[in-house]
């Protein structure tokens, strides 16, 4: 096998949750042009057809899977019905998840179950439906996207770093119970990135002024950044990669 097909997705189909905007969306731009076929999910129907149509509008193959990743019983039900009437699922990425900003004293336990529900209990919902297709072919690809809160903390969003610690070591525990059926199941934890979701933020120059002197690499990512580390984890060239958390963040978890 030559070093560049060990990263070709030609003949995969990846589902990623989450990818009508942001990181998902980008990410999913990239892995069709790694070759991939995607499947692409959100709540929002419209916002998720608009995203669909700009993808084949590139020559992307895309499908789109309209459920709540927070709804365990829909979420079987989608990728069952996915899997039967259309194809396998090769490559997971979930994505989906939120952020919710407030002193910790001050959080509604309500903000705090939801935001539990959907950053945590979608991984394992959507995680668990598509691995039980996954283990029957004996090979699989599944990425949780972790954070550069997954192991540090800031203030005012105490909750969302118990979540991605959670999903890192959700992670750890997927790759534990499921390596043996031939699945590699890997985080990617991105740093501080340009999306839509994070506009104010690059907006305000007090906060890009403390990122940009705390990162060593001096800068906000872009989302492109993310693709090639996405790559790695969804193609044959992780094949012995499983349960690690793969930092994307221009240094700022490797210093104090």
């Amino acid at each position: 096998m030559s070093a560049q097909s060990l990263f070709d997705l030609t003949g995969r189909r990846c589902l990623i949750t989450g990818s009508s905007q942001g990181i998902g969306f980008a990410l999913a731009r990239g892995l069709s042009q790694a070759g991939a076929a995607l499947v692409l999910n959100g709540r929002n129907r419209e916002r998720l057809a608009r995203a669909a149509e700009t993808l084949r509008n590139e020559n992307a193959t895309v499908h789109e899977l309209a459920f709540d990743a927070t709804d365990h019983s829909a979420v079987k039900a989608a990728v069952d019905d996915f899997e039967q009437n259309t194809g396998p699922i090769d490559i997971l990425i979930n994505n989906a998840g939120l952020q919710h900003r407030r002193p910790l004293e001050e959080f509604d336990p309500d903000d705090f179950a939801f935001l539990m529900k959907t950053n945590i209990n979608s991984v394992f919902s959507v995680g668990q439906a598509v691995a039980k297709h996954m283990i029957g072919r004996g090979r699989g690809k599944i990425v949780n996207i972790c954070s550069v809160q997954s192991a540090l903390a800031r203030p005012g969003i105490a909750p969302y770093t118990a979540s991605k610690g959670a999903v890192a070591n959700l992670t750890k525990g997927m790759a534990t119970d499921w390596a043996k059926h031939g699945l590699q199941i890997n985080g990617l934890a991105p740093g501080y990135f340009k999306t839509e979701l994070t506009e104010a933020l690059v907006a305000d120059e007090a906060f890009t002024a403390w990122l940009t002197n705390r990162t060593p690499a001096g800068r906000w990512g872009n989302v492109e950044e993310l693709v090639g580390a996405a790559v790695f984890l969804s193609a044959d060239a992780s094949s012995f990669v499983n349960g690690h958390i793969l930092y994307v963040d221009g240094g700022i978890t490797a210093c104090l």
